[in-house]
C-alpha cells in the first residue's frame, strides 16, 4: 500500500528526481549558468524543474545531440566517471577521404596525441561515406577528455567540420526530437542506464 499525498482534495505526486534526453542545438553552453552564452537549461520551459537540473557530462557550445539533464547526482557521477567506461558515439562529418585509413588497430591500442602528449583509451570507427572532399564517420569513444574526437580525428588529418553525439551508454538519441527539443526519459530507458552503472 503506498501513501497517497493530497492537498485540498487534490492528489499530490511527488517524483523524487527527474531524467530529460535534449537535442542540444549549435550556439548553447552546456551548463546551468553562463555571463556570455546562452545554456541548455534556458532551453526548458518547466520553470519549477530547471532550476534544480544539471546535464550529465559536457558537450562543446559548436556540437549538437543528446544530452541528459538530470537532479539525480548518484546517476550523474557514475555516468561520467572514467571507471565506468561509458560509451559516446558520434556522428561526424570531417575534411578529406578516409577511406584509406585502417582504423582496426585503434580499437585495441587508442592513438598517441603528439599535440596533448596523451595516448587515447581504444576507440571504434566506421565510415559511412568518403568522398574526396569530406567523409562522414560514426565514432565511438569511451573517455570524457576535453574536444577527444576532434582531437582524435586532428591528428588523423581529417580536422571536424560537424559534431554530433548520437547515444551516451544504451541511450540512444530520439530521431523524432529536433535541436532544442527535449522529452522526459521513459521509465525504460532510466532503469537501463542506472543498470549501466549497477544502481538497479
Amino acid at each position: 500500500m503506498k501513501d497517497k499525498v493530497s492537498v485540498e482534495d487534490e492528489d499530490v505526486n511527488y517524483q523524487e528526481n527527474f531524467y530529460f534526453m535534449l537535442n542540444k542545438p549549435l550556439g548553447y553552453i552546456t551548463a546551468t549558468y553562463d555571463e556570455n552564452f546562452p545554456t541548455v537549461i534556458s532551453l526548458l520551459d518547466d520553470e519549477t524543474v530547471k532550476d534544480k537540473l544539471f546535464p550529465i557530462g559536457r558537450l562543446d557550445l559548436d556540437t549538437e545531440g543528446l544530452l541528459i539533464l538530470t537532479t539525480d547526482g548518484q546517476l550523474a557521477h557514475r555516468l561520467a566517471h572514467p571507471k565506468w567506461n561509458i560509451e559516446k558515439e558520434y556522428y561526424a562529418i570531417v575534411e578529406g577521404d578516409v577511406s584509406k585509413i585502417d582504423f582496426s588497430p585503434f580499437e585495441k591500442e587508442g592513438i598517441y596525441l603528439k599535440k596533448d602528449k596523451y595516448k587515447t583509451k581504444p576507440f571504434k570507427v566506421k565510415v559511412l561515406s568518403a568522398l574526396e572532399e569530406e567523409s562522414k564517420v560514426l565514432i565511438t569513444v569511451s573517455e570524457g577528455k576535453y574536444h577527444i574526437v576532434k582531437k582524435i580525428m586532428e591528428s588523423l588529418g581529417h580536422p571536424v567540420k560537424y559534431l554530433k553525439r548520437v547515444r551516451m551508454g544504451n541511450l540512444k538519441l530520439d530521431e523524432n526530437l529536433q535541436p532544442g527539443d527535449y522529452r522526459p526519459l521513459t521509465e525504460e530507458e532510466i532503469r537501463k542506464l542506472k543498470s549501466l552503472v549497477k544502481l538497479d
